[in-house]
């Protein structure tokens, strides 16, 4: 069984999930550092979101040349 904190947990990050989608769908995509940035969020908070989106299947992310770009799937 989960743990209210647990629970809280696996809320924040799916709420940044949300969030991160919303801010590439208007503006396209953007880099990782871009990202935390612009949701002026923890990185591990992001990352944790991207993680999952990349396992939804909603993003696509590509290296660069010191850095990842991050756009969603069409």
């Amino acid at each position: 069984m989960a743990t209210a904190t647990e629970i809280d947990c696996l809320g924040q990050i799916g709420e940044m999930a949300g969030d991160i989608w919303r801010l590439l769908d208007g503006n396209g995509p953007m880099s990782t550092a871009k990202l935390v940035k612009e949701l002026n969020a923890p990185r591990d908070v992001v990352m944790q979101a991207l993680g999952w989106l990349a396992r939804e299947d909603k993003i696509q992310i590509d290296e660069e040349s010191r850095s990842r770009l991050v756009s969603l799937r069409g």
